[in-house]
């Protein structure tokens, strides 16, 4: 018996049995917000925007908390890609944002998946990126122009 194969097709049928189709295995990014926030589709200038602390409050008054990954990983790589800036450049803006007053305190960097879960779950404007194989139940995944990871033209990878 070809045990790879059994194995796949267990993960397939959990995949879709959890309703994550096309979520695992693509190399995109998922954009993930706390489950409470009505937001469901964001275009790529929203998210820029969010990222970049332009955008400082979701419809409705909440504000927008960032949760980062740490330098090095897909999820940073995906995020300065967004932004269109190296990792000195990126960490050169938010110091000066913050000490010009115009951002309270620098994203939210953690270093696991796990600390990722959390954070969501304890502020309600979270938003973070999540490789979308590492999306796990609970997590709320909104669109991006339209589309989900996975999905032919979805713009994180």
């Amino acid at each position: 018996m070809n045990w790879k194969w059994v194995a796949a097709l267990i993960l397939s049928w959990t995949c879709v049995s959890l309703g994550h189709t096309a979520l695992a295995q693509t190399g995109d990014v998922a954009v993930v917000v706390n489950p409470q926030n009505p937001a469901s589709n964001l275009t790529i200038l929203e998210l820029r925007k969010l990222f970049a602390g332009e955008k400082r409050s979701w419809a409705g008054g909440l504000s927008v908390k960032l949760i980062v990954r740490a330098p090095g990983t897909h999820e940073r790589e995906v995020l300065l890609k967004l932004l269109g800036v190296s990792e000195s450049e990126y960490k050169q803006y938010w110091a000066s944002r913050v000490m010009r007053g115009e951002a309270q305190s620098e994203p939210l960097v953690l270093p696991s998946l796990g600390m990722q879960r959390e954070a969501m779950g304890l502020f309600d404007g979270g938003i973070t990126l999540v490789a979308a194989e590492n999306v796990k139940p609970g997590m709320k995944v909104v669109k991006v122009n339209g589309r989900m990871p996975g999905e032919a033209g979805y713009p994180l990878h």
